[in-house]
């Protein structure tokens, strides 16, 4: 399962971690990433890091945003920079996981956190 925090309130400009801990019976973790949903909006992707290192970001975060994992821990990280009210949402962890290595990856979602952003 995954465990998602660090969500809360925000001026805008500020700064913001969000961590997602991966549990349970975990043999890799191909992927990890973040989605966010605003009040009646899709749930949009916001970053994706693979297990190779490679990310990609949309577009409204690039330069303001950076996804990171580590490995050793099962956990993933979203750092977010220079916060406007635009990523005011509910922001959720995505991972792909294998938990063995004879079995295919599944795709879990960690319960959403909220970021608002407001002065």
């Amino acid at each position: 399962q995954l465990q998602a925090s660090g969500g809360g309130l925000v001026q805008p400009g500020g700064s913001l971690r969000l961590s997602c801990a991966a549990s349970g019976s975990i043999f890799i973790i191909n992927s990890m990433g973040w989605y966010r949903q605003a009040p009646g909006k899709k749930r949009e992707l916001v970053a994706r890091v693979l297990g190779n290192g490679a990310t990609n970001y949309a577009d409204s975060v690039k330069g303001r945003f950076t996804i990171s994992r580590d490995n050793a821990k099962n956990t993933g990280y979203l750092f977010m920079n220079s916060l406007k009210s635009e990523d005011t949402a509910d922001y959720y962890c995505n991972a792909w996981v294998l938990s063995n290595p004879g079995g295919f990856p599944l795709e879990y979602w960690g319960q959403g956190t909220l970021v608002t952003v407001s002065s």
